[in-house]
């Protein structure tokens, strides 16, 4: 944590700048507008993603500018599709090949807003894009992980287009999806495979081995198996946990609507989280990858919406129980919330 506060988020938050400068000079409005509007509420992930480089510190240069370009992209496009001028799946899919282009080097990229009206971006998605080619480029082990770092960002990539088509259509898209990939995850529900797939921790994972120049390229499975599901599907299932009264209202997707009430939500939840603690044991330093799941419960455990939700609070309460390291983070983190709203 004391590399995280002394080198890592002050990294982060240069960065960040970078990027709110550059966005600012985008031409079109409404392509400025989103960009803005992710890096202004969505900072926080760059922030959380960004700890993987405190595992890496000698790396950091590479690795916090890589980390924080491939989220910005993912953030972006999220917002275009979230809060789009359109519903075509061609338009989203092709908006994330920016995110595959990211990821591999050898890869031409194309026009990213063929199927929008809105198209003159300044050249921001591009250079994200070129940013993280540039910092990869610079990973001594990169080529031993690039094969399941591509994997999870085409899963990420297909998540995104299915759950941003038309309301009517999107569960259906989204169940034929999961029958294509569900033999390689048993054990778990279709909208928690969803959920796994919408998270970027296992590739910041990837990143981070792929600095290490003496990483042993059978370690690469093991990473995958350790992640995902689990680890990546607690992340985002955590994430709709607590912001499912905001999504009732709006009428947006949420994958904890899919259990049956709040009791299973409740066990699955546990569930996942206890899965992901089994699995990071195999790992090396798996100290650091418990830090990574207790924070993520006291992260979002600890937001204020919690508070607004009866039942979501008991939940929390139930996941924290028998973590005391959990609790501490839980603490810290509400702290920090309190001295940001006074």
């Amino acid at each position: 944590m004391y590399r995280v506060y002394r080198f890592v988020l002050p990294s982060v938050r240069a960065s960040l700048k970078q990027w709110r400068d550059e966005a600012e000079r985008i031409p079109d409005e409404e392509l400025r507008r989103q960009a803005l509007a992710s890096l202004a509420t969505k900072a926080f992930h760059c922030q959380g993603g960004a700890v993987y480089a405190a595992a890496g510190l000698h790396a950091r240069h590479d690795l916090i500018p890589l980390i924080v370009a491939f989220q910005t992209i993912s953030d972006y496009l999220d917002n275009l599709c979230d809060r789009s001028t359109s519903l075509d799946p061609e338009d989203f899919r092709s908006l994330h090949e920016a995110m595959l282009d990211a990821v591999d080097p050898e890869r031409v990229p194309g026009d990213y807003y063929a199927f929008r009206s809105e198209k003159e971006d300044g050249g921001y998605l591009r250079h994200l894009v070129e940013t993280c080619r540039q910092c990869i480029g610079r990973l001594p082990s990169y080529s031993k992980v690039q094969a399941p770092v591509i994997r999870l960002v085409r899963l990420y990539a297909e998540l995104q287009v299915h759950k941003h088509i038309r309301r009517d259509l999107r569960e259906q898209a989204l169940l034929q999806w999961w029958e294509r990939h569900k033999a390689e995850v048993p054990g778990i529900y279709w909208n928690e495979f969803a959920a796994a797939a919408g998270s970027t921790l296992g590739v910041f994972l990837y990143f981070l081995a792929a600095a290490d120049p003496d990483f042993p390229e059978e370690e690469a499975n093991v990473i995958l198996g350790a992640y995902f599901p689990y680890v990546c599907a607690l992340h985002i299932l955590l994430d709709y946990l607590i912001d499912q009264e905001e999504d009732r209202a709006g009428g947006d997707l949420n994958f904890c609507f899919y259990y049956r009430d709040m009791e299973e939500t409740a066990a699955r939840v546990a569930e996942v989280a206890e899965r992901a603690k089994e699995r990071i044991d195999g790992l090396k330093a798996p100290a650091f990858h418990r830090m990574i799941i207790e924070g993520l419960l006291a992260l979002y455990l600890s937001d204020p919406k919690v508070k607004k939700q009866y039942e979501v609070r008991r939940i929390s309460r139930a996941l924290m129980k028998n973590s005391p390291l959990t609790r501490v983070f839980f603490w810290v983190n509400s702290m920090w919330i309190r001295s940001i709203v006074k």
